[in-house]
């Protein structure tokens, strides 16, 4: 959610140098609303805020899904260079079900949070 929300309104070219950015470790996600524990980085400053991360798995994700979505807009004849993130949203899915095993013969559930994410370019 934080970092399809730092994705908002940015040009889909700039979006994806930000997100190599991130995974690199040169730019900062900023985490704003789940940001209890969340130590403070100086590269935060750039957004306004004090917090942040490099959440790698997130930006994996949707550099794929950016990927995606360009190569649907090319297909469909548009131009890649004037294409802007209008609508991006995160939203929990179903829990899948899991069972790791504990001591003394106990068992204790093991649960995925997947997530729906939706993009309009």
């Amino acid at each position: 959610r934080e970092t399809a929300n730092a994705l908002k309104r940015m040009p889909l070219n700039r979006a994806k140098t930000y997100l190599k950015n991130v995974i690199a470790k040169k730019e900062i996600i900023p985490f704003r609303r789940f940001m209890g524990g969340v130590g403070n980085h100086a590269q935060a400053k750039v957004h306004g805020t004090s917090q942040g991360r490099w959440p790698l798995k997130s930006c994996e994700f949707l550099l794929d899904m950016l990927k995606n979505a360009e190569s649907n807009a090319e297909y469909k004849g548009l131009d890649a260079d004037h294409l802007v993130i209008d609508h991006i949203q995160v939203q929990r899915a179903p829990k899948m079900r899991r069972r790791t095993y504990r001591a003394h013969g106990r068992i204790n559930p093991y649960m995925s949070s997947p997530c729906h994410i939706e993009m309009t370019l």
